[in-house]
């Protein structure tokens, strides 16, 4: 019985602690930030030069190994970090236009540079490995898209491994044997959290390695941990937590290092209201995996329930970027006028210029289930349907004007 009550208490203690150091690093998350790095439209040059900064930073802690070259030749690189026996594997941007975890990578990197002599810091770096490839498609990075040099989406490549960046991965993987894993991805901004209609800041989900969808040993631990990583995100960003449809992907990768052996949690950052640039779930990326590190160090997410994980609600789509409520639409042809909702998501535009935001109308008539990251009122106030027809692209500003007089 005093065995038993002692564990109770150590599990009591150890979860808050775990729950005081996330409560720290989001509190203290400017004092470490990489502030090398302001914007998600960065290239392989710019991660090259930033590994540079951060290997000066970590000296002897970190060691940076080129594993190889992507199709275009451009190196891919893995970050190894501690000598413990659990071996933790990372991977970003296996899309290119998905750079949100690379940026809290770094971050996480520059926090441990500057606590090096912290208990928590040391805990991990004791108890863990950390191997980490950040910018796995720096091709596609290049470009800012999705698919690889080749036109492949790497993620649909685990079994043929057409391309060099998978093969990068999977040998990789295969070398070490690491025990957790995560996948590192956004996610569409507009995702919401089951029927509340709140924006999915943070998606995850523990794969399936077989169509059963079936729970193993490696599959647990991976549920296990997605709630560990759940529970720490609840405290900043509750109810903006969804999950991901777990059907099995026989061609994906993180279904496959499931299967493998290595117990993979995938991480999507979504969405959050006037972050055009994810800066925010780029911190929350941050704080979520150091707290999470720190929990595979001490075992504590061994204690957490299941429970946690499968009881996140699932993505869903019902939000717009922008919704005007109830506005007035004339007709210059005469039709008698109507009260309708609209709906505008913004596009992302680049070209020589830099980068640029328009809206494009997705959505009219009655929009009263959907929720939005804005809600205009357009109540009493009247616009011209020709300025905002189905599919069109508004000047975002022009209409904003009309609706706020």
């Amino acid at each position: 019985m005093k065995t038993i009550l002692l564990f109770l208490v150590f599990g009591m203690i150890t979860q808050l602690a775990d729950s005081q150091f996330s409560k720290t690093l989001f509190n203290s998350y400017d004092n470490y930030k990489f502030n090398e790095i302001s914007s998600r439209r960065f290239k392989h040059a710019e991660l090259i030069q930033h590994l540079g900064t951060i290997k000066k930073s970590l000296g002897d802690l970190v060691t940076i190994e080129q594993l190889g070259s992507s199709a275009e030749n451009r190196s891919i690189n893995l970050l190894s970090l501690g000598t413990g026996k659990t071996k933790i594997f990372l991977w970003s941007q296996m899309h290119g236009d998905e750079p949100t975890a690379t940026m809290g990578l770094l971050d996480l990197l520059n926090y441990i540079s500057k606590n090096k002599n912290s208990s928590e810091v040391k805990t991990i770096l004791s108890e863990t490995t950390l191997l980490i490839i950040p910018m796995l498609n720096p091709d596609g990075a290049e470009r800012f898209q999705r698919r690889t040099s080749q036109g492949i989406d790497m993620n649909r490549d685990a079994v043929r491994l057409q391309t060099p960046e998978a093969k990068i991965l999977k040998s990789t993987r295969d070398r070490f044997d690491p025990e957790i894993g995560f996948n590192l991805h956004d996610q569409d901004p507009r995702y919401s959290v089951g029927d509340k209609g709140t924006v999915a800041a943070i998606s995850l989900l523990a794969p399936a390695y077989n169509v059963e969808k079936t729970d193993n040993v490696v599959r647990t631990r991976a549920k296990k941990v997605a709630s560990e990583l759940t529970l720490v995100l609840q405290q900043f960003v509750d109810n903006h937590i969804g999950k991901y449809d777990d059907a099995f992907e026989p061609r994906a990768f993180g279904d496959n290092i499931q299967k493998w052996g290595t117990s993979v949690v995938l991480i999507e950052s979504g969405g959050w209201k006037d972050d055009n640039d994810k800066m925010f779930i780029r911190k929350l990326n941050c704080v979520g995996l150091l707290s999470v590190f720190h929990s595979i160090a001490t075992k504590s997410y061994e204690r957490t329930s299941t429970d946690v994980y499968e009881n996140i609600p699932m993505n869903t789509k019902n939000l717009y970027d922008i919704i005007v409520e109830k506005a007035t639409i004339t007709f210059s042809d005469g039709r008698p006028s109507i009260v309708a909702d609209i709906a505008i998501n913004k596009e992302e535009v680049h070209d020589s210029t830099g980068a640029w935001w328009k809206g494009r109308v997705v959505d009219f008539g009655d929009l009263s289930v959907f929720s939005a990251h804005e809600k205009w009122n357009g109540i009493g106030k009247s616009i011209e349907s020709s300025l905002i027809e189905m599919n069109d692209i508004v000047k975002i500003d022009e209409v904003k004007n009309i609706f706020h007089k």
